[in-house]
């Protein structure tokens, strides 16, 4: 069931090496992002999946809380594109990006984990120091942003869970 993923799901920062991330399983990642809701639909994103190791490498280097990403199979890139909602109906989903983003991200996360994968997600916006670094990195065009960091791999730690039901969190109107 999808809440065992939910529960389950852990920010991994430890991974088994050498592992490798199948393409198939790869691309079920990514169809689950490109699967999140977005307003209005525009689905303004791309994604950029880096595998070869001397990219990992210099992302772990160019994030603070990055350094993960150094022993990770892969890490995948979710990159805002702001001009996809600019025009549309009147600017409704304009300012949506960020809500959009973290959507495509936690489907990934949730999907890694029914997959057996580890993640952990990296913010990147709205840090700008960050954010010019990986924008560099990647050579993204302008007004192209880096949302965040996905490390990807085959987990080598099992976290105590930290979430949980909070009743003193909820309100019944």
């Amino acid at each position: 069931m999808v809440i065992d993923a939910i529960k389950n799901r852990r920010s991994i920062r430890q991974f088994k090496q050498p592992f490798f991330i199948p393409k198939k399983q790869m691309f079920a990642l990514l169809e689950a992002a490109m699967l999140a809701p977005s307003a209005c639909n525009t689905r303004p994103w791309r994604f950029i999946v880096v595998e070869h190791r001397d990219g990992l490498e210099k992302l772990s280097e160019l994030h603070d809380y990055g350094k993960m990403i150094k022993t990770a199979s892969s890490c995948i890139v979710v990159v805002g594109l702001p001009a996809l909602q600019e025009g549309h109906e009147k600017d409704l989903p304009k300012g949506f990006l960020p809500q959009d983003c973290a959507a495509a991200t936690q489907n990934i996360l949730i999907q890694a984990e029914a997959m057996g994968l580890g993640t952990c997600w990296c913010g990147v916006y709205p840090k700008e120091p960050v954010m010019k670094r990986v924008s560099e990195f990647l050579k993204l065009l302008p007004g192209e942003i880096p949302f965040c960091l996905i490390a990807v791999g085959e987990k080598d730690q099992d976290p105590e869970q930290r979430g949980k039901y909070d009743e003193l969190k909820v309100a019944w109107v």
